[in-house]
């Protein structure tokens, strides 16, 4: 299992200073956020926020939790995942969703929709778009809701054939499960409370489901990827990451966003205090490229 942490909270500069050490303390990965109008916290663009990071850090792999694409123009993603690629080396991930209808870019503008089965086609179709720009090749493109004609996007991408995609997967929905498990890694929610998080009995059971039906046997390694607040208490905190990776986890995101409790000191602490410490083997079943249980 690999570590993340999200930067919750904080001024740009503080979110740099955390990135620093969050590689100096051997966390595996570094997320920021997707929002546009949502009120507290400060609230900053994640792609300008991921080319300062992918800069000033030198190793952790990169990303936003989550990206919300669906009101986003697909051909503008695809060169902004690219620049960033190549700033950090290789390191982005790119972890996507339908969006927060909280969010005032859905709610409280025009020409922008709530509506769930919309949101879900934008989705399918920035996917398939950001996969034909990767190619480097010329594409053109006729969706549901997007077309494009004769596109060519260069340099390719650092990371190939594509830049890792995590989707939330609402399970056991299986149009939502389908679309997560067509990438490089799922985010599990439980299907109609996406707030509780699924036990590691549940995902296992899940992680069963994926090994059954990714396709062709054998492609490219999946990562499952949790998130949530572990113990403070170190032994507890080690018994519920390796609980999870005994059901198939390969990434545990560190997310803590009650602003009551957390400020940049706090998570700068927690940041310092660094991950939980598995034994090699988990640690290397976390990797992408590593993990046998799901092909």
């Amino acid at each position: 299992m690999k570590f993340g942490f999200i930067a919750s909270c904080g001024t740009t500069a503080e979110i740099l200073d955390m990135a620093v050490e969050a590689e100096r303390a051997g966390w595996d990965g570094f997320f920021t956020w997707d929002g546009i109008s949502i009120g507290t916290p400060d609230t900053y663009d994640p792609w300008a926020l991921l080319g300062a990071l992918a800069v000033t850090t030198r190793t952790i792999t990169l990303g936003a939790m989550v990206f919300s694409l669906p009101p986003r123009k697909p051909w503008e993603v695809a060169r902004q995942s690219i620049t960033v690629d190549h700033l950090s080396g290789g390191r982005p991930v790119i972890p996507v969703g339908l969006g927060a209808v909280d969010d005032g870019a859905y709610s409280r503008v025009s020409g922008e929709t709530i509506d769930i089965r919309t949101r879900a086609e934008l989705l399918d179709d920035t996917l398939a778009i950001l996969d034909l720009a990767w190619s480097g090749e010329p594409f053109s493109y006729t969706g549901t809701h997007h077309s494009v004609r004769d596109l060519v996007f260069r340099p390719l991408p650092v990371q190939r054939p594509c830049i890792p995609v995590w989707v939330v997967g609402m399970w056991p929905s299986e149009k939502s499960m389908n679309r997560a498990i067509s990438r490089e890694g799922i985010l599990p929610g439980r299907l109609g409370d996406p707030l509780t998080p699924l036990t590691p009995p549940e995902l296992a059971e899940m992680v069963a489901w994926v090994s059954q039906r990714r396709r062709p046997a054998g492609s490219t390694p999946f990562d499952v990827v949790v998130e949530g607040i572990l113990p403070a208490d170190p032994r507890e905190a080690e018994a519920t990451a390796r609980a999870l990776a005994d059901a198939g986890a390969t990434w545990w995101i560190e997310s803590r966003w009650d602003f009551e409790q957390e400020t940049a000191q706090t998570l700068l602490a927690r940041i310092r205090q660094g991950p939980p410490v598995l034994d090699a083997a988990s640690r290397d079943l976390g990797s992408i490229g590593h993990r046998p249980a799901i092909r």
